[in-house]
């Protein structure tokens, strides 16, 4: 069934017609953001030129910069621009964008990662021009599709039919090809039953499905995504996965903000990561493993300090070390603590993440009273093994540890990696663990089915 067009009855802002090409509309300004689609008239780009080109990019910010009036606003302006170097940075200063660049040409997806305050939705709207560089130049050739905050350029007192055809006359399309997409854009969205809701009543995920949804139909050239994976559901955020696929087939360049790394390993070519400037920037595989492995070490030994541990060493059944192990090899992780207070009860902690995209696979406490362990006193010193298995998938592996002190509900110590080790590959199987599946034949083979109910009326 199709969804009919929107009413003429209503005052929808998809009534009226989009200004003449010449105007130059780059930005529909809200609260949340900007919904972001350039001139509609440039043609898709397909040559080996960059699509997306980011050429030593500063942006620097002001902490706390308010002016309640226009008379207010402009002598601050003039004294900036009149500073010997305006490009310094001032008391209240700060740098959100440092020193940045990087190409993405048609047909590729490029990640962004890092910390949150590391400036990665910064860049994106740096690119849709909402924002303007301090230093250096950022720009975009060809149509583009952005969704860089959930609700971002939705009116909020509209319903979702009439923010379709909202977007849609900011985006200079015509009446008649919102009209053409627009079942498209709402089966695609899930929100047929509430299309004529008003989006203040939309949750962020309703939200976000109806952002994206909008601007993956708009046959973009480049596609700008910010964390719209952070508030779908799973079966959404498939979706999002397999048309973002299906744009790279198509020859569209993709800049995609997240935090879920195995998304960005599932998509996208090359990854940058931010952390105060480039970090890292290359295969993304390579850089999630940097990101993973630099967040690890931020958080290596934090804890209240009673219960530390000091270290650990991983081995196989012959106690010797073992980087690279064979599906199935018997693995030992033997940590060491010392104790510097009395502490009687005692949860151990083991982990183990994929390198890769930072996915649990294992986590399990061990309490002291298993272990046999006698309350801890000042001094002490011990050691715990924990031997496993590595029915793991091929790819590399990084073990972490914890102490937890049951009386006080704290933790001790923290400390990731602890070890790391590598499966080889192993063609009998898919997927991240081995559950060692066997197969048999149940009950007697016959040349005659059973006879069901039919046969036995």
């Amino acid at each position: 069934m199709r969804i009919a067009p929107c009413c003429s009855s209503v005052s929808c802002p998809g009534r009226h017609l989009p200004p003449p090409r010449r105007w130059a509309w780059r930005r529909w300004p809200s609260a949340g953001g900007a919904f972001i689609l350039p001139s509609t008239n440039l043609p898709r780009v397909f040559d080996a030129q960059p699509a997306v080109t980011f050429d030593a990019v500063w942006k620097k910010f002001r902490r706390g910069e308010r002016h309640d009036s226009l008379r207010d606003l402009l002598p601050a302006l003039i004294k900036r621009g009149l500073r010997p170097n305006a490009a310094a940075l001032g008391a209240e200063e700060f740098w959100a964008v440092e020193d940045v660049s990087f190409e993405a040409r048609a047909g590729e997806a490029l990640a962004i990662i890092g910390p949150n305050g590391a400036g990665k939705s910064t860049i994106l709207k740096l690119l849709t021009k909402i924002l303007r560089p301090t230093k250096g130049q950022a720009a975009v050739r060809g149509r583009v599709g952005a969704l860089i905050e959930v609700a971002a350029g939705f009116h909020p007192d509209l319903t979702g039919r009439e923010n379709v055809y909202l977007q849609g006359a900011i985006m200079h399309m015509k009446r008649a090809e919102i009209a053409a997409k627009f079942d498209d854009i709402v089966e695609f969205a899930g929100l047929a039953p509430f299309i004529d809701t008003p989006v203040k009543r939309y949750s962020s995920g309703m939200n976000a499905r109806l952002g994206f949804s909008i601007a993956a139909h708009l046959d973009p050239d480049v596609l700008l995504i910010d964390e719209v994976l952070a508030v779908g559901d799973m079966a959404f955020q498939q979706r999002c996965i397999e048309r973002m696929h299906a744009f790279k087939r198509q020859g569209v360049s993709i800049v995609f903000v997240s935090h879920n790394l195995q998304a960005v390993a599932n998509l996208c070519e090359r990854a940058i990561y931010l952390q105060r400037g480039v970090r890292a920037q290359g295969p993304s595989l390579e850089v999630i493993e940097q990101y993973v492995r630099a967040s690890d070490r931020q958080q290596a030994a934090t804890g209240s300090g009673t219960v530390e541990i000091v270290g650990g060493e991983l081995f196989d059944h012959r106690g010797e070390p073992a980087p690279v192990v064979e599906p199935g090899q018997v693995m030992t992780l033997r940590v060491s603590y010392r104790a510097h207070a009395p502490v009687s009860d005692l949860l151990f902690g083991f982990l183990a993440h994929r390198s890769t995209d930072s996915l649990l696979v294992y986590d399990a406490n061990f309490s002291s009273g298993e272990l046999a362990l006698r309350p801890v006193r000042p001094g002490d010193q011990f050691s715990v093994d924990f031997r496993f298995r590595a029915h793991l998938t091929r790819g590399q592996y990084h073990l972490a540890c914890h102490v937890f002190d049951t009386a006080t509900q704290e933790y001790t110590s923290r400390m990731s990696p602890v070890g790391i080790f590598t499966v080889r590959e192993d063609r009998t199987f898919a997927g991240i663990a081995d559950l060692q599946v066997t197969s048999t034949l149940a009950g007697s083979r016959s040349r005659e089915a059973a006879p069901g109910i039919a046969g036995q009326l």
